[in-house]
């Protein structure tokens, strides 16, 4: 009797999907040690945001929040995948940088829910500026909460980041869209 050659079999659909998500939080990760501290702010310059936004467009909405949903908790509890600067842990939610952190997943969710199948750039385009304005959204409350001014909020978390901001823009759709559709049609 011959014997049969081992048959190597792709990996589950569950396998894909968690190594996707494993990979998101590593992708977001990495981005969080680009942190550049800006005078005047609390808030660091930092490629999070264009991270979050590729990583919702690639791995589509609920996928794409339940990545940075264990980004967080990772965060939370204390591993070392926030930036560099800032208090450790669940104490960084807390803090002027929390309420972006906590936005990640509903960004992340938002681009992947409008990017659809990437195939069109205008399509593209909203989904990576709702999702970037969901983030600052979050900034802005937490921050808000914590200074008690609008105008103190604006000047601590928004103005120092809009040229940078547009450039991750610029950077997440010209990724994303030629990319989204094949990435997805694997997981």
């Amino acid at each position: 009797m011959q014997a049969h050659p081992a048959v190597v079999s792709a990996p589950s659909l569950s396998a894909r999907r968690a190594l996707a998500a494993a990979l998101g939080v590593a992708l977001v990760a990495l981005a969080a040690q680009i942190a550049i501290p800006l005078p005047g702010t609390p808030v660091p310059m930092t490629l999070q945001p264009l991270a979050v936004l590729l990583v919702g467009g690639w791995l589509g909405a609920r996928l794409g929040a339940g990545s940075l949903v264990c980004y967080l908790a990772l965060g939370a509890a204390g591993f070392p995948v926030f930036t560099p600067y800032g208090l450790p842990g669940v104490a960084r939610l807390l803090g002027p940088t929390g309420g972006y952190l906590l936005a990640y997943p509903v960004a992340a969710f938002a681009v992947g829910r409008l990017a659809g199948d990437g195939a069109r750039w205008g399509r593209v385009t909203v989904a990576v500026f709702t999702g970037l304005a969901l983030i600052h959204l979050g900034g802005l409350a937490q921050l808000l909460i914590l200074t008690g001014s609008a105008t103190g909020a604006l000047r601590l978390g928004t103005l120092p980041f809009l040229i940078g901001d547009l450039v991750k823009v610029t950077i997440a759709v010209l990724v994303l869209q030629p990319t989204v559709s094949p990435v997805r049609a694997r997981l």
